[in-house]
């Protein structure tokens, strides 16, 4: 082995013979030294002498270099905790590194950390303490920005084709928007967000932060509601490069017929109760129990004379069950009795159903069970 391998650089005092190092370990002069000459100099743990934090007042998210990071933190300690983490760096010889933090709070906005480490270098347990203040300082991120300054680039807006929204088609809208958005935001789309719902007679205006989140809600709106939308771009203004900047209105259309509401659809077979819109018209035929399905491929389709909805079927009176092809109650109006049709989704032991009038007709129609089953039926669930 050469000189340079038997003695100490700095010294001249001779060192154990050592083993060539591998790649990637150091290999320059401090590789050389004694033990003596090396800890000399050496530290084992590299601290800022101070580290300044944003964060966003609104939202939490930490400012690191020039983007904004969502961090989970539950309060500035955790911020001055990962902060910290981030910025200290150990000495590459070190093995077998601990380390451990106890934060002191000094005021709102200072949050003094103390920092333990342990690691062995050389075969020696090396140990230091460094103390490292963090200022929190708050701001506003560009997410939080737009969202106070009301900014959007799409709109959902959800109506219905010839009627007027159900209570429950309004809610699960909303939720269907509400929900998406929050997937995105937990799967790091910090971009991603509602920026204001308007409730309107017709029905909600949803604006969202982009078009293509605007158009992925008026997708899983049709999905689970039916219907149909389409797209109208509005020309805003130019980006910085001259391209065009569009503002697009995505206008949902739910089917003409609502999930519960009563029709007839002009065929010679009586009423129906509404169970699905999804593609086909589906239902349930109040006269008989059998299913009903569209002939036609779109639920906005069928020209049907509306006749009302479940919740103006009221509960009244069996007298008697004829036969099982009629059954005997009582008018729900005049209370007379009359003979109707015993569809299959009536009990041959009830004492009670529920019946809908019009136009002096008598129509016995299925509970909310009866008619979920039908559907489930249908659907093969």
């Amino acid at each position: 082995m050469s000189d340079s391998r038997e003695f100490c650089p700095r010294c001249g005092d001779p060192v154990p013979e050592r083993r060539d190092p591998l790649p990637g370990e150091p290999r320059g002069r401090d590789a050389l030294l004694c033990d003596d000459c090396y800890f000399e100099d050496f530290d084992l743990v590299d601290a800022p002498d101070r580290i300044e934090v944003l964060v966003c007042s609104g939202c939490g998210a930490v400012r690191r270099g020039e983007s904004w990071r969502d961090v989970g933190a539950r309060d500035y300690t955790d911020v001055a905790v990962d902060e910290v983490a981030e910025a200290l760096g150990v000495h590459v010889d070190a093995e077998e590194v601990e380390w451990g933090v106890e934060p002191e709070q000094v005021d709102e906005n200072t949050v003094r950390m103390h920092c333990r480490f342990s690691g062995v270098v050389r075969g020696t347990l090396r140990s230091a303490e460094v103390t490292v203040p963090v200022k929190i300082s708050r701001g506003t991120c560009d997410r939080c920005g737009r969202i106070a300054g009301g900014y959007y680039a799409g709109i959902v807006q959800v109506r219905a084709d010839e009627r007027d929204l159900t209570p429950g088609e309004r809610a699960e809208a909303l939720d269907i928007a509400e929900s998406y958005v929050a997937d995105q935001e937990a799967d790091g789309d910090r971009e991603a967000f509602i920026t204001e719902v308007n409730e309107t007679d017709d029905g909600p205006n949803i604006k969202l932060s982009s078009n293509r989140l605007a158009q992925n809600v008026a997708t899983r709106i049709t999905d689970s509601l039916g219907g149909s939308f389409e797209s109208y771009p509005t020309l805003v203004t130019e980006d910085g490069d001259g391209n065009e900047v569009y503002r697009v209105t995505f206008a949902v259309r739910l089917p003409k017929y609502a999930e519960g509401e009563i029709v007839d659809p002009e065929d010679g077979d009586g009423p129906v109760l509404v169970t699905g819109v999804s593609g086909r018209l589906q239902g349930v035929r109040l006269a008989t129990g059998a299913e009903y399905t569209s002939a036609f491929a779109d639920a906005e389709a069928p020209d049907a004379t509306r006749l009302g909805t479940r919740e103006d079927a009221a509960e009244t009176t069996v007298v008697t069950v004829e036969d099982e092809n009629a059954i005997q109650v009582l008018d729900p109006v005049t209370y007379e009795a009359k003979t109707v049709p015993n569809p299959t989704f009536v009990d041959d032991d009830t004492d009670a159903v529920l019946a809908f009038e019009h136009g002096g007709d008598v129509h016995l129609v299925p509970d909310e069970g009866a008619a979920r089953t039908a559907e489930s039926a249908r659907s093969g669930d």
